[in-house]
């Protein structure tokens, strides 16, 4: 099977499948590699309430539609980019957000974008860090991530990982707060904690 048909199964099946993967981001001239150690996973259309999906197709979540493979970025908090893996079959909404990693290669690169992380297990821990460590921005919404020679790339692990936590997603409310669509390898530092969704007012 290739990676894009692997990649066209739903999210939830998709997600734990991730874990151990390496996202290699060449942007600016500069090369981040992280590998994966926390991702979600996100349903489609009258699906999964937690999704940017679930009332519609929008412009925003244009590329969540497919086809598998490609990037979902999305702003989110008026502040930060997040990056996704797009999963499903073309014309059903579906996504894996990369919510934390350890970067293995240019951590000096993602020092320098995320300057403000003391240590660096915090270089891309939490959705919103790994995107900075490597360099992601709106511009990259729809990429390819298994392309050759595209700014992102995305490598699979040679195994699936044998251990995986189970978990709601973090900070996800209303009747999507409870599915249990987080996943993360076990005694890894850089996963992120968890946090239940908080109410805005």
């Amino acid at each position: 099977m290739t990676v894009r048909a692997l990649l066209s199964g739903h999210a939830a099946d998709v997600a734990p499948l991730l874990l151990g993967a390496t996202v290699t981001s060449r942007v600016d001239g500069r090369t981040v590699a992280v590998r994966l150690t926390e991702v979600e996973a996100y349903g489609g259309v009258g699906e999964d309430p937690g999704s940017h999906a679930f009332r519609r197709r929008t412009a925003r979540t244009a590329s969540m539609f497919g086809p598998a493979g490609h990037a979902y970025v999305y702003f989110t908090y008026g502040m930060h980019w997040c990056l996704n893996v797009v999963t499903g079959e073309p014309g059903e909404a579906g996504a894996v957000l990369l919510r934390a990693g350890e970067v293995v290669v240019g951590a000096d690169v993602a020092r320098d974008r995320r300057r403000r992380a003391d240590r660096d297990r915090d270089l891309a821990r939490g959705p919103a860090r790994l995107a900075t460590a490597l360099g992601v921005t709106g511009a990259l919404d729809g990429v390819d991530l298994l392309a050759r020679r595209g700014p992102l790339r995305l490598a699979l692990p040679a195994a699936a990982a044998t251990e995986v936590v189970v978990t709601a997603r973090t900070g996800v409310s209303g009747a999507g707060a409870g599915t249990p669509w987080r996943f993360h390898l076990p005694a890894e530092p850089s996963v992120s904690p968890y946090r239940p969704a908080s109410r805005r007012t």
